[in-house]
């Protein structure tokens, strides 16, 4: 029998019959033939390259192989995806980031029967992938990819970090009120850097968009958690519960804020959980699941709530200083946030609301509000474009 025709038997017997008996015969016929080794990849290969022409990027794929599937399947792919990039075409800094994430550990030695049983999975799973919404980044994103880190950015890494290491709550938020306050900064001066550079009307920047995964446990709290992060800086945010993420849309600066500021917030928010969990126990009082959902719930609520806040004083801080630039900044603005909602539309005709569930414990959101609302939210003077 020749190699390709193994491969197309077991692809045949597997690959459109979820039997286990199906899966065993198929993985029986590759794991007899070494020689169809070199062709069995190249399919994963064109698997692959489909995927990203229904949308899916690098992350996204190893995201949804680790929800769905184990950790010998996620090396498959990774390594899948790795060999893949060799052949594709450059896609932006965005997607090579990603590809730069994904690790190149060859998957484990196995038998070639489990070997085989574990591709003919991962293989399964590839070829029921849906259609996503296709991603392209934003014009211009390209020529981004070489300029070097902003100090402003560089100095709101540093005061994420710092946030994330204290042991302290209160400092904690202090300091990603601050990062906040820098971010909204931050945005201002992109965007009047791009209006000056190409005139308002006439500007080729528009709003990109990526997926920031949304994990479990208690996703939808952590959705709307990145819901309130992408709104007080100037994106928006659709969750996608069944794939695990949450679109974001929004300017590349922005976006590169909401990334930052969600996962510190997230890491912050475990540890406050921890502590506040902690301290029940001390008290005798057993804390279930319900704790943690409705913890986690009020955390996003408010901290939302103060996100939304500093942005708006920073922003209207920069508005007041009185620079030339500043007299086109409302305008810029306004045509910005109009930009974000029609490429929000274009991508999401229709989207519809989610209730929160599990949001029953007092003690829970008692907590998560307490711990999103125990520092002072501290004036900071304005960058100013260029610096």
């Amino acid at each position: 029998m020749s190699t390709p025709r193994t491969v197309d038997r077991a692809f045949e017997t597997a690959l459109y019959d979820t039997a286990d008996d199906a899966l065993d015969t198929a993985a029986s016929l590759l794991a007899a033939d070494p020689a169809a080794d070199a062709e069995l990849a190249r399919r994963g290969e064109e698997f692959v390259a489909t995927a990203w022409r229904r949308g899916w990027q690098p992350a996204d794929l190893v995201r949804i192989v680790r929800r769905e599937l184990d950790d010998v399947h996620v090396r498959l792919a990774a390594a899948l995806i790795r060999a893949q990039a060799a052949d594709d075409r450059p896609r932006g800094p965005r997607w090579a980031a990603q590809l730069d994430a994904v690790t190149d550990r060859a998957p484990s030695p196995a038998d070639r029967f489990s070997h085989a049983t574990a591709v003919l999975e991962l293989y399964r799973l590839l070829l029921r992938l849906p259609a996503l919404e296709p991603l392209d980044e934003a014009p211009g994103a390209a020529r981004r990819e070489a300029r070097p880190e902003s100090r402003a950015l560089a100095r709101i890494r540093a005061l994420l970090a710092k946030a994330e290491a204290t042991g302290y709550p209160e400092e904690a938020e202090a300091l990603s009120a601050k990062a906040q306050e820098l971010m909204a900064r931050h945005s201002v001066d992109e965007a009047l850097l791009a209006a000056q550079a190409q005139g308002l009307a006439s500007s080729p920047d528009t709003p990109g968009a990526c997926r920031i995964g949304v994990e479990p446990p208690y996703e939808q709290a952590r959705a709307v958690l990145l819901d309130a992060v992408a709104d007080a800086n100037h994106c928006r945010a659709v969750w996608n519960e069944a794939f695990g993420f949450s679109t974001v849309v929004g300017f590349e600066a922005d976006l590169d804020a909401v990334e930052l500021l969600y996962t510190s917030l997230l890491v912050q928010a475990e540890a406050a959980m921890a502590k506040a969990e902690a301290g029940q126990r001390a008290g005798g009082r057993k804390r279930t699941k319900t704790f943690r959902q409705s913890f986690l719930a009020a955390y996003a609520h408010r901290a939302g709530t103060r996100l939304r806040a500093a942005a708006e004083a920073a922003t209207a801080e920069s508005a007041a200083t009185g620079a030339a630039a500043d007299a086109d900044l409302l305008p810029v603005l306004a045509s910005r946030e109009v930009a974000v909602t029609e490429r929000l539309e274009r991508l999401f005709p229709e989207t519809t609301t989610t209730r929160l569930r599990g949001v029953s414990d007092a003690a829970g959101w008692t907590e998560g509000t307490r711990a999103a609302d125990d520092a002072r939210v501290e004036g900071r003077r304005p960058l100013r474009p260029g610096r």
